[in-house]
């Protein structure tokens, strides 16, 4: 969908950029901007100092078996939960665009990559930013077809240090451990709610 019903009363061109600097470059980078912009009330900011963390734009996946209503999660340890209620979190399959593919093409292989399985019909669900405020990724979220009667055991690649746990449940399951609060990425929970509300449509469209 080309038309978007909100439009900022700024454009790209009220921001200047004065200098940008990478402070730090390893898996991940850091890259230092000061800059300024618009005000809303009128004239321009102060500069304005801030770090960015640059990794890349990533694709995220919802398998989902419409006979059986069905979804496949996978489990796997996440560094920024090292510290917080559990390191092991419940997601849906996703991985970062280093290769310059089309977005669908990398969800297919990081489904098989991760959980072992084929995808087969694929819709967009959402594009967003996780956390612009520091973060320039963005992140595609799709839901695919699959036979969850397929999915099963530990994946990951190996040489990536990936030790993956599937698990397959009900659409239901899935749901109530987003009201919960026992998932917690956010790409998964913007898929289950996604799917919780239109489940009914996609079976339909889906079977045609």
């Amino acid at each position: 969908m080309n038309f978007k019903p909100f439009k900022s009363l700024f454009q790209p061109s009220d921001v200047q950029i004065e200098s940008k600097e990478t402070v730090f470059n390893g898996f991940f980078k850091v890259v230092k901007y000061t800059f300024t912009h618009r005000l809303f009330a009128g004239g321009w900011s102060q500069p304005v100092v801030r770090e960015m963390f640059e990794r890349g734009h990533a694709a995220a996946l919802l398998a989902y078996d419409t006979k059986r209503d069905q979804v496949v999660l996978i489990e796997q340890v996440r560094v920024g939960a090292l510290e917080h209620s559990s390191p092991w979190q419940l997601e849906i399959i996703a991985g970062i665009n280093d290769k310059d593919e089309p977005l669908e093409q990398v969800v297919r292989r990081e489904a098989k990559e991760e959980a072992g399985i084929e995808i087969g019909e694929i819709e967009h669900i959402s594009h967003y930013y996780p956390s612009s405020g520091g973060c320039s990724e963005t992140l595609d979220v799709f839901i695919g077809q699959v036979d969850a009667n397929l999915a099963s055991g530990v994946h990951g690649v190996d040489d990536e240090g990936e030790d993956i746990q599937v698990h397959v449940m009900s659409r239901e399951k899935a749901y109530q451990l987003v009201e919960s609060g026992v998932i917690e990425n956010g790409a998964t929970i913007i898929a289950l709610l996604w799917l919780e509300l239109n489940h009914q449509k996609l079976k339909l469209r889906w079977s045609e």
